[in-house]
């Protein structure tokens, strides 16, 4: 009835050394699986969790501090000529997990996977004083393709915020909104993947942060993070030209389910005959993936324009982002949707025992066939993408059913979040810079 909370997805990237001149030859792209932090088959699978009523206020306070640091973000980055400012990475918001490969011989590495981020870096020896990880820690000096980037290459130019140490070696230091810091050298390695498909592929030359010291929130599953966002440094655009700038992934709604799918290159085209497009505006930082929205309608109570203030930043006014679980709207905006939900669901209304969300339903008496309406978010170029009853509406307890829409108390970001993006199939064309969404079964995709 009511869809399962996607709190954290897990991806995993199984990899070996292989031939990425398969691809780089116009043979195709290739695929990666997808598994939900909850399934069975994830490393953080908990039996015992509870995870309607605990992981959903834990979902909402990630969602609304991504938000928060997303908005410090894009503030920071209109200074970032005369001013410091921090990373745009968030190691509060733990979102996914990605296994690959590291180094020659290859070394398996677990990551924090994140696409409002950038920079892939991992704890590397010597690494006394750093946040305690369940992995081993990855040795540069066992990989006979361990390079160190040096301060004059244009990648350590693209760091927010890097030094020059001894050996003219490029150092980083970031520092996040929480008072984590990490701190390391800008290096190159080869990076492996194996895909669905069951041919490997292996990048080379890949440009990550070898980091030697680090304190603050960080999770001890992970032994770094990877970058999916859209600045130079990420690895969507590190493959570049060799994947044609393009990535696609489906969420399902179903957190018991196996796998779904993460698709680069020729796999990542998305069509179909419900297939819609809008373009990916850009934006600063460079970092997130803006898009314009013009309205919302829900059912037939007509629609909500956008409140004018979410469009006065002039670079898009949401950010499509698979890391933040809630979508999160300006109090406005939200207000009057939630008063035409009100109105179109027949149902009393009654207060969130979770004190997560605004509006919430007694589906006590409906036995099991409550019925609520569609939602439509209409983006630029006319792409209207239909969210049906398990993209919008959420199971808060027992009996209780909540419009899984928050605001962003007055922060002044929007976020299309990843309960919403369930069971469509969505690809990012960086090159067109166009995002296309198709309803899709994303269990059997």
């Amino acid at each position: 009835m009511a869809a399962y909370i996607n709190s954290i997805v897990v991806l995993l990237l199984f990899s070996v050394a292989a031939l990425l001149p398969l691809i780089a030859s116009g043979q195709g792209g290739f695929t990666v699986d997808l598994i939900h932090r909850d399934s069975p088959q994830s490393p953080l699978y908990d039996p015992t969790s509870t995870l309607r009523l605990a992981s959903l206020r834990a979902a909402a306070a990630r969602s609304r501090e991504r938000a928060i640091y997303f908005g410090r973000a894009m503030r920071n980055a209109t200074l970032a000529a005369s001013d410091n400012f921090y990373s745009t990475v968030s190691p509060n918001d733990f979102e996914y997990l990605m296994s690959f490969y590291l180094g020659t011989p290859p070394t398996e590495v677990l990551a924090i996977a994140d696409t409002g981020s950038d920079l892939i870096w991992v704890q590397c020896k010597p690494c006394d004083q750093c946040y305690t990880q369940t992995a081993p820690l990855f040795d540069p000096q066992a990989s006979s393709t361990y390079k160190v980037v040096s301060c004059s290459a244009q990648t350590c130019s693209a760091l927010p915020q890097s030094s020059c140490a001894s050996g003219s070696q490029c150092e980083y230091n970031y520092g996040y909104g929480d008072g984590s810091l990490v701190d390391g050298f800008l290096s190159s390695e080869t990076v492996g993947f194996h895909s669905t498909s069951g041919r490997p592929v292996q990048i080379p030359s890949t440009v990550f942060g070898c980091t030697h010291q680090s304190k603050g929130t960080f999770n001890k599953n992970g032994a770094g993070l990877v970058g999916l966002g859209g600045g130079q440094l990420s690895l969507v655009r590190q493959l570049g030209s060799v994947i044609s700038n393009r990535f696609s992934y489906c969420l399902p709604s179903d957190q018991s389910s196996t796998t779904s799918k993460l698709n680069f290159g020729s796999n990542a085209v998305v069509t179909g005959s419900d297939a819609v497009t809008t373009p990916l505006i850009s934006g600063s930082p460079d970092t997130f993936y803006y898009l314009n929205l013009e309205k919302i309608s829900v059912g037939g109570q007509g629609s909500v324009a956008l409140n004018p203030a979410a469009l006065a930043n002039g670079q898009g006014n949401i950010i499509i982002d698979s890391g933040t679980t809630l979508t999160i709207l300006d109090d406005n905006t939200l207000q009057s949707v939630s008063k035409k939900v009100a109105t179109s669901v027949g149902l009393p209304q009654v207060s969130d025992p979770n004190k997560v969300f605004d509006l919430c339903f007694d589906v006590s008496g409906a036995g099991g066939n409550a019925k609520f309406p569609d939602i439509t978010f209409h983006f630029s170029g006319d792409a209207s993408v239909v969210l049906q009853q398990s993209n919008a509406f959420v199971e808060s307890a027992k009996n209780t059913v909540c419009l899984a829409f928050v605001s962003n108390k007055g922060n002044g970001v929007s976020i299309f979040g990843n309960i919403a993006q369930q069971n469509f199939h969505i690809g990012y064309d960086l090159g067109a810079m166009q995002l296309t969404f198709a309803p899709t079964d994303c269990s059997n995709h």
